[in-house]
């Protein structure tokens, strides 16, 4: 039996973050939020608000301590670091220098970025795959889709006591499945995080989707590459929540459009504010995970000798388009267009 009153930090008060200290909270006595500025503010006099899509009317606010460093917990048990990438070897930094011994560390970034960044601090690392979507509504008040799962693993079987111990306290406030093959699991939710890339170019839930036919060609051809890009990488599918599969995303793409057009308007009615979008869109800064993710599955696909068009004129797009401020989403033509040329190629 693991004891709830392990000293437990999460590390960013995001969309994740955020609603997984709201989860834990109520079944670990010492969770803490550290963040700082008007988040940790808003934290602290009121807690954290979280609410399923749809059921805005019947959200939770569950009180969660807060810090603002984390020199403020002496003897820190376990350390769940819920920030980009693009900031996570700064925080590894600055925690690293905060901390003494060594906490488990549990990693909750898109991609594989953070394989390489975390092992330069610490020894004992969990990661972990989000298998949900939330978004801010404001600080502290956050939207979910469903509650998990979380799927996490580890690079190191002599760390089977320290995934096993997170993944208990995981379970007592979350969806959470523990896989033996953590890397199938990152590079198939990678395969997902590619749209997101796309979505934030043209705007969507912030314009109106001009041409659907368009958007849902773009759309499905980048997962559909992205999985080609991993089977010829060597790893597998693994199922992640109600993410598309592998078989479903090469039907939509195979299969005449007529046959698939109702039900990926449904799927496109029920997609949030990715979380690309929510940093170069609602919070209009110019950092992103496109290299992280859209970048490095390029050059995945270049070591594999394969083409990908699609996700080549995106990234290219993405990198013109969101270092200009103030951004201005493009039309679903308009990247067609970069595609088409990209294709003739």
């Amino acid at each position: 039996m693991i004891s709830k009153d392990k000293k437990i930090v999460i590390v960013g008060a995001g969309a994740i973050g955020g609603t997984l200290g709201a989860w834990l909270t109520p079944q670990n006595e010492n969770v803490y939020m550290l963040d700082r500025g008007e988040v940790a503010e808003r934290i602290r006099e009121s807690g954290i608000t979280v609410f399923a899509e749809g059921r805005r009317e019947h959200a939770e606010t569950i009180p969660v301590k807060t810090i603002t460093d984390i020199s403020e917990i002496p003897n820190v048990d376990i350390i769940i670091l819920a920030v980009k990438n693009y900031s996570l070897d700064q925080v590894a930094t600055h925690v690293r220098n905060q901390v003494e011994g060594e906490p488990i560390i549990v990693a909750l970034q898109n991609g594989v970025e953070n394989q390489e960044i975390l092992p330069k601090y610490f020894k004992n690392i969990i990661y972990g795959v989000v298998g949900y979507n939330a978004w801010l509504e404001e600080p502290a008040t956050i939207g979910y889709q469903s509650k998990g799962p979380y799927i996490l693993g580890t690079l190191h079987p002599e760390l089977t006591t320290e995934l096993a111990e997170v993944e208990a306290i995981f379970k007592r406030g979350v969806e959470t499945i523990v896989t033996d093959h953590f890397q199938d699991a990152a590079y198939s939710k990678m395969i997902i995080n590619l749209t997101n890339s796309f979505t934030t170019l043209v705007g969507h839930k912030y314009r109106e989707i001009t041409d659907f036919l368009i958007f849902k060609k773009i759309l499905t051809n980048l997962l559909y590459e992205g999985v080609q890009i991993v089977k010829a990488t060597g790893y597998k599918e693994c199922k992640i929540g109600d993410m598309p599969s592998w078989f479903t995303i090469t039907s939509i793409v195979k299969l005449p459009q007529f046959v698939t057009n109702g039900a990926f308007r449904k799927n496109l009615a029920k997609m949030v504010l990715s979380s690309m979008g929510q940093d170069i869109i609602q919070r209009q800064g110019t950092e992103s995970e496109l290299d992280s993710l859209n970048g490095y599955f390029i050059k995945l696909a270049d070591q594999a000798g394969l083409a990908v068009p699609y996700n080549r004129a995106i990234y290219q797009l993405c990198k013109e388009q969101f270092s200009k401020t103030p951004f201005k989403p493009l039309t679903e033509r308009e990247v067609w267009e970069r595609i088409r040329l990209e294709m003739e190629k």
